[in-house]
């Protein structure tokens, strides 16, 4: 009985080392995992985002009708003899 209690106890200690030394490593492991997995994931995002980017690029290089809607919309250009007109919404009284 005194020797199986000996080596219970040796069995203890030898768990407790081990889990002193290996369980920090262990956690930074994990968060490393995560941190990975998350840096994947922006990867992946970033170059469909980028995929889409390079379409609109030739789009605009390319497109000649795609280029005027664009420069109408976002640059207010106009046509010779139109007549721009900005709608202004009006503020709500309360």
């Amino acid at each position: 009985m005194l020797a199986t209690l000996k080596k219970a106890f040796w069995l203890f200690v030898f768990a407790i080392v081990f889990l002193v030394l290996f369980l920090p490593g262990f956690s930074k492991l994990q968060n490393l995992r995560y941190k990975n997995n998350d840096l994947e994931d922006k990867i992946k995002r970033l170059s469909m985002e980028n995929a889409l980017l390079e379409q609109e690029i030739k789009k605009i290089a390319n497109d000649p009708v795609y280029q005027e809607r664009m420069a109408r919309e976002k640059m207010g250009v106009v046509r010779k003899g139109e007549i721009p007109i900005k709608i202004v919404p009006q503020k709500q009284k309360k």
